[in-house]
């Protein structure tokens, strides 16, 4: 759940929007309170992920059927998905196979994690919180920088930003612009595109629910009684935009994983 208090207003209450801050509950265990960090809720769910992904899949091949049941056809889905669509498609066929454990892990872990956002009473997206999408970019950083270092040497830094038929003449130019392409804003990028529409997205219910209460509660204007409630039905819209939205994410951090692996695996073909 999430942590603003609506705002109990009568008609001469003004409006509080909420903050990033009312987004977040406090800490459970606030071991480094004046940095304001500790445990808190997002961290108890990305371990609840990771057991609830345990358990489903191991529940799923428990007893498998040539004919899957549902739990089971499901599980197949998400493989699959992740296998062909992200997996094959992207890395091509020679490539794929050894990276898909890898793939499917990340698709699950964000995508779980993600949807924790649209379901009642947890109902806050994990990587709405900037330090776990950074985390999260930051294993992936040093996955296919460690991939292309393994497989071309100390030589992949060189292939990584000095692109092959460039006149010498610009490269004093572009191997800056490489570098910071190549090494620091796309890891950023990667992090913050997911964080930052969890993020919106969270902000965008808390907003509507904070303002359908301020005007529900409006007892002496019927117009903005009845527009508080025009935002609750709008907000069953929102709520099916921003789960489309967790799923897509989750598609576009694992493709955008599977892009750079195969970066680094053909980075001499660059």
């Amino acid at each position: 759940m999430t942590a603003f208090a609506l705002p109990m207003a009568s008609y001469t209450d003004k409006f509080i929007p909420p903050t990033i801050s009312d987004t977040h509950l406090p800490d459970l265990l606030p071991w480094m309170a004046e940095y304001g960090t500790g445990f808190g809720k997002q961290m108890l769910m990305i371990i609840f992920s990771v057991v609830l992904i345990s358990w489903f899949f191991m529940a799923a091949i428990r007893k498998p059927k040539l004919v899957p049941g549902r739990v089971q056809f499901l599980a197949e889905g998400f493989y699959s998905f992740a296998r062909n669509t992200v997996g094959r498609d992207i890395m091509g066929e020679k490539n794929f196979r050894p990276w898909v454990p890898l793939l499917f892990a990340t698709f699950m872990f964000v995508f779980l994690n993600n949807i924790f956002g649209a379901i009642p009473f947890l109902q806050l997206p994990s990587f709405s919180h900037a330090g776990s999408a950074y985390a999260m970019a930051l294993i992936i950083y040093f996955v296919w920088i460690g991939v292309g270092v393994q497989k071309h040497g100390i030589r992949y830094f060189k292939l990584a930003v000095v692109p092959t038929g460039v006149p010498g003449w610009i490269l004093p130019l572009l191997v800056p612009l490489e570098i910071i392409s190549n090494f620091i804003v796309r890891p950023m990028t990667h992090s913050l595109r997911l964080m930052a529409t969890m993020l919106a997205g969270h902000m965008i219910v808390v907003l509507a629910g904070s303002g359908a209460a301020y005007l529900i509660t409006q007892q002496d204007n019927i117009l903005l009684n009845a527009t508080g409630v025009a935002v609750v039905a709008g907000s069953v819209a929102m709520y099916f935009l921003e789960l489309l939205i967790m799923v897509l994410q989750a598609f576009v951090f694992t493709l955008l994983t599977a892009i750079y692996i195969q970066g680094s695996l053909e980075a001499d073909a660059h």
